[in-house]
C-alpha cells in the first residue's frame, strides 16, 4: 500500500499571515490577545494559541477596554471595525487580503446604486463580514435554484462578488445561471477568486483516478476542508475529512491499495506529517509527493508588526 500526497495542501498565504500576526501580537505586546470569531477554521492552531494566552471571543463586548484585538482572516463588516473603535481596542486586521478586495467591490457595487448579490454559504464568517460591507440588503446565493428564485428590482444596475473559499469550480454554475438571467450585471474577473482553495481542489482531481481512500486534513466547519472531501466522494472515492491521525479507522484501508492525502487551508503541515506515520503503522510502505501547482504568494504584514529588513 502506498500514500500520495497532493501539492499544493495545507496553509495558504492568508492564512500562513493571520497565524503570523496573532504571534507577533504575542511577541510585542504580550499576553492576553483577544481575536474576534477564530483566527482560521482549524482546531489545533487554536488549542495551540489558547495555550499560549489568545482568547477567542464571539463579540466585542467580552473584550476589555484598551485590549489587543486582532480581527480574524474572513473580515467583519465595516460596523465592527466602528464599535471597536468605539470601545478603545487597539484593533489589528488580520483579514487575507484577498478578502479585503472582496469587500472593496461590495463597497464599490454600493457606491453605484447597484444591487447585490453574494455568491457563498449563509451564515458563514466571511459572508457576513462581506455582507456588512455593503449599504443594503444582499443577496446570498448558494445553488443554481436560489438564483431561479431571486427577486431583483432592476436589472440592469446589479452586481456579484463571491466568497473567497469557493473556487471557480464551486462557483461556475452559479454565475453562469446569474448572467444568464441577468445579463446586464457585473462582477469581478476569475482571478479574483481564491488561487488556494482552486489549487487544492485541482490537486485532489489529479490524485483521484491514483487512489481508493482519500484523507483530507481540517476541522469539520472548514468551509474549503468540506469541498475537498466532497470532490474525493463526486470522483467514486471514499473521502473522510479528519482533525488528527487518532480519528483514521484501519478498516478504511483494507483493501486499498493507494490513498490519497490533502489538508484544507487552514490545516498545519504537521497534522499531515503525523497522519502518514499512522498510515505506516497501518500498512503504508511508501509515500509518494504528488507534482502540483507551485505558490510563491506572500501577503505583507500590517506595519506595527513588520519586522526590520534582515530581522
Amino acid at each position: 500500500m502506498e500514500a500520495r500526497l497532493a501539492n499544493p495542501r495545507g496553509f495558504c498565504a492568508g492564512v500562513d499571515r493571520a497565524i503570523e500576526i496573532v504571534e507577533r501580537a504575542l511577541e510585542v505586546h504580550g499576553a492576553p490577545v483577544y481575536v474576534l470569531h477564530e483566527i482560521v477554521h482549524n482546531r489545533h492552531v487554536l488549542e495551540d494559541l489558547r495555550s499560549r494566552g489568545v482568547h477567542f471571543v464571539d463579540t466585542l463586548g467580552e473584550i476589555p477596554s484598551g485590549a489587543v484585538t486582532i480581527f480574524s482572516a474572513h473580515g467583519v463588516a465595516g460596523g465592527v471595525e466602528r464599535e471597536g473603535a468605539e470601545h478603545g481596542l487597539r484593533i489589528i486586521d488580520a483579514t487575507c487580503p484577498l478578502v479585503t478586495k472582496v469587500h472593496q467591490q461590495a463597497e464599490r457595487y454600493g457606491r453605484e446604486a447597484r444591487e447585490l448579490i453574494l455568491i457563498g454559504h449563509p451564515g458563514h464568517v466571511e459572508v457576513v463580514g462581506t455582507m456588512g460591507r455593503y449599504p443594503g440588503p444582499v443577496k446570498v446565493v448558494s445553488t443554481v435554484e436560489d438564483v431561479a428564485e431571486l427577486a431583483i428590482d432592476d436589472p440592469e444596475h446589479l452586481a456579484y462578488v463571491t466568497q473567497t473559499t469557493l473556487s471557480i469550480d464551486d462557483t461556475r454554475e452559479i454565475i453562469d445561471a446569474i448572467e444568464a438571467r441577468f445579463p446586464a450585471i457585473q462582477g469581478p474577473d476569475l482571478k479574483d477568486i481564491c488561487y488556494a482553495t482552486q489549487n487544492r481542489q485541482n490537486a485532489v482531481r489529479r490524485l483521484a483516478g491514483e487512489i481508493e481512500l482519500l484523507i483530507v486534513v481540517g476541522s469539520q466547519n472548514s468551509s474549503n476542508s468540506n469541498r475537498l472531501r466532497e470532490l474525493g466522494e463526486r470522483a467514486g472515492v471514499e473521502a473522510h475529512l479528519i482533525d488528527e491521525a487518532s480519528e483514521i479507522r484501519p478498516e478504511w484501508l483494507e483493501g486499498k491499495s493507494a490513498v490519497g492525502v490533502t489538508a484544507g487551508a487552514s490545516a498545519p503541515e504537521v497534522l499531515v506529517r503525523a497522519i502518514v506515520e499512522r498510515l505506516k503503522e497501518l500498512g503504508v510502505e511508501s509515500v509518494l509527493e504528488s507534482e502540483g501547482e507551485a505558490e510563491t504568494t506572500v501577503f505583507r504584514m500590517p506595519a506595527e508588526l513588520a519586522r526590520p529588513p534582515g530581522a
